[in-house]
């Protein structure tokens, strides 16, 4: 199958559109859910999930070994990498599926929380039923069915922890409510995806074309790897060294902050990955997807975060409830590098479009281990020092993919520091304005939900009062093209049909033809 290259730009801007829905709706999703269970579960129940999730999440990427990610990439894909994909997928994940389930004890062991093992073995089967929809998912990337994806991963979410998840929690299920909540995901989400592109095994697997695959999926893999144990590597420790009431705090306060820094990255590089594997032997197209990308996230990000660290006591007041204040200085202190976190999908998805998988590894790996060197040394200082090693492990990462990124793409470092300098200027003009509301409502005795409530209103008018005032100074030339590119998918008002009487100059125009909306 030959890639086509008509229309990528405005279905890559679609792309986008969908996926933006799909994040937002599904980060919205998890913090309702999240603030619904964070009522009825404790924080040592969270923490015992959350320390079988880091094994399961870690597992997951060797039970595909890349080939879904490697179907996306290929330039040339014929059937047998289809079937050899469904095969193999469904054959590793078993494989480590069983592997886990032997592993538990060990696994519960080394975390020192024994908890852990029957939940890790019912997880387990999470494996196999993951690679059951790998290659159906990836057709779907690859042919940029972002709007399908989108819904699919918004209702799944929803069934399994919003229906089941909470209704067992309310059962007095405990740590089994979000395991069974997961597993509901899981579940219906392949169910899905296989009746939505069914296999055709015609052979299941063949030798050379996995080997065809594995290649590029290797180097996936390898990343993804190491990219999980930076993400994960921290709350292993947190977990191991501080217990799992730690764990459930720092764990929860990482998953606030990543929430939205997850939905602003992932939108683009999600996106981006497919449509720069179309273009990568266009480097003039890939410097400006980068460039603009870049811009985009930097101008959604910065301001949001410095206004996250200033009203963080009533966001985890209102979000966790009362009992969770020790989250906020971890979660403070995580916040200072949501850009970094999020800008540097934008650099992963450029080396996974182009094929620079092992280039991108070798630095992946070398952030792994900075995280958990990083959070080795802070544990001595608690959850705090912790975030604070985490922090400077994810800004040596920033640096070295984008280092990545401007080899690829042909663009030097002074281009990189300029594209971001619209949003300093955006997030500088802009927090005085929260600090203010803030700082007024707390002297007035404002309760957390009306502190924040407003904050975030002035975050937002603000934002959008100082770009509306000055697009160029503000958005800068590539957020201003990104804005122009997206305000081509709002509807148009239509000019009445028939005699018009100008008000101004008594002009009149006997007739006026309707410009149809795009």
């Amino acid at each position: 199958m030959k890639r086509g290259e008509g229309g990528l730009a405005q279905r890559t801007i679609t792309g986008m559109i969908w996926t933006a829905w799909g994040k937002a709706a599904r980060v919205v999703l998890q913090f309702l859910i999240l603030a619904a269970m964070a009522r009825l579960l404790s924080p040592t129940e969270f923490g015992v999930v959350s320390a079988a999730l880091v094994v399961t999440g870690f597992s997951t990427i060797f039970s595909q070994v890349g080939l879904g990610p490697a179907l996306v990439q290929r330039a040339e894909l014929e059937p047998r990498h289809l079937d050899t994909a469904f095969g193999g997928s469904i054959l590793f994940g078993t494989l480590l599926g069983a592997v886990v389930w032997i592993g538990a004890p060990a696994a519960a062991h080394f975390m020192r929380i024994e908890g852990a093992q029957p939940v890790l073995r019912v997880l387990a089967w999470i494996f196999p039923l993951q690679g059951v929809g790998i290659a159906a998912e990836s057709l779907m990337r690859r042919e940029l069915r972002f709007r399908w994806l989108a819904n699919l991963e918004v209702a799944t979410y929803g069934i399994g922890f919003g229906v089941v998840g909470i209704a067992l929690a309310l059962a007095g299920w405990g740590v089994w409510a979000l395991v069974v909540g997961q597993m509901t995901q899981v579940v219906v989400r392949s169910a899905v995806l296989v009746v939505a592109r069914p296999p055709n095994l015609r052979r299941p697997f063949e030798p050379r074309a996995f080997g065809e695959l594995f290649y590029l999926g290797g180097g996936f893999t390898l990343a993804r790897a190491a990219d999980y144990v930076a993400g994960k590597g921290d709350n292993l420790l947190v977990g191991r060294y501080l217990g799992p009431e730690a764990l459930g705090f720092y764990g929860r306060a990482y998953s606030l902050m990543s929430a939205p820094a997850y939905a602003y990255g992932a939108v683009l590089a999600d996106v981006l990955f497919p449509a720069m594997a179309k273009v990568q032997d266009n480097p003039r197209r890939l410097a400006a997807a980068y460039r603009r990308g870049v811009a985009f996230i930097a101008l959604l990000t910065l301001a949001p975060s410095a206004a996250l660290i200033l009203i963080a006591p009533e966001f985890i007041a209102v979000a966790l409830g009362s009992r969770w204040g020790a989250a906020v200085l971890p979660f403070q202190i995580l916040s200072i590098g949501m850009l970094f976190r999020t800008s540097y999908k934008m650099s992963d998805a450029l080396a996974r479009g182009t094929g620079a998988v092992y280039r991108r590894a070798w630095r992946q790996i070398l952030y792994a281990a900075l995280v958990l060197a990083g959070a080795w040394i802070g544990k001595n200082w608690g959850m705090a020092g912790v975030a604070w090693g985490v922090l400077g492990a994810l800004t040596i990462n920033f640096i070295l993919m984008a280092e990545l990124s401007l080899e690829v793409a042909g663009l030097t470092w002074l281009n990189f520091w300029q594209i971001h300098v619209p949003a300093v200027r955006l997030t500088v003009a802009s927090v005085p304005f929260v600090w203010g509301t803030a700082a007024v409502l707390r002297h007035w005795s404002v309760p957390p939900l009306g502190v924040l409530s407003a904050a975030t209103c002035a975050t937002a008018a603000s934002m959008l009062l100082l770009c509306w005032r000055a697009p160029q100074f503000f958005l800068g030339a590539d957020g201003v093209w990104v804005v122009d590119a997206l305000r081509t998918y709002l509807p148009r008002r239509r000019p009445a049909t028939g005699p018009i009487t100008a008000a101004a100059g008594g002009l009149v125009r006997d007739s006026v033809t309707a410009e149809p909306a795009p």
